[in-house]
């Protein structure tokens, strides 16, 4: 029996995950310092909301990913679209909740979004860029069985 071989993509879309989390790691401590030293504990807390807003986003592209690479070609653009529109509502809901709150220093939590969308989109470039895949990867020619043979 024939184990089924993971597409291309999973090495590469675990490998952004995992940096995105330690870059996001980063801008956590980072904009936390800064923003506790500019505007007190509710900049540093803001600065971690933005640098977690951030990763959230990160992780549900690349998780839905994940998911939806298992599923038909149909089913994984809906579990990505769905995913997107999540975010999309998601993010809507944050912004005017936290934008209420007084205790939220909206410069902070701006600040280390935009840091942490910024670094997510360096991320997957890196990650894609070093993942050396072949152009025609998880290809199939006639008369070869599903394993390459």
């Amino acid at each position: 029996m024939a184990e089924k071989r993971l597409p291309s993509s999973v090495p590469v879309l675990r490998r952004a995950l995992l940096w995105g989390l330690l870059a996001n790691a980063g801008i956590a401590l980072i904009g936390g310092v800064l923003g506790g030293l500019t505007a007190g504990t509710s900049g540093a807390v803001s600065a971690v909301i933005g640098a977690a807003m951030g990763f959230v986003f990160l992780g549900l592209t690349a998780a839905s990913m994940l998911i939806a690479v298992r599923y038909s070609m149909v089913a994984f653009f809906g579990i990505v679209m769905g995913t997107w529109l999540l975010k999309f509502a998601l993010f809507l809901v944050l912004a005017f909740v936290l934008r209420a709150q007084p205790w939220v220093t909206l410069l902070a939590l701006f600040l280390a979004l935009i840091a942490s969308i910024l670094v997510s989109l360096v991320v997957d470039v890196v990650a894609v860029a070093k993942s050396r895949m072949p152009y025609a990867s998880d290809v199939v020619l006639p008369g070869e069985d599903s394993t390459g043979r």
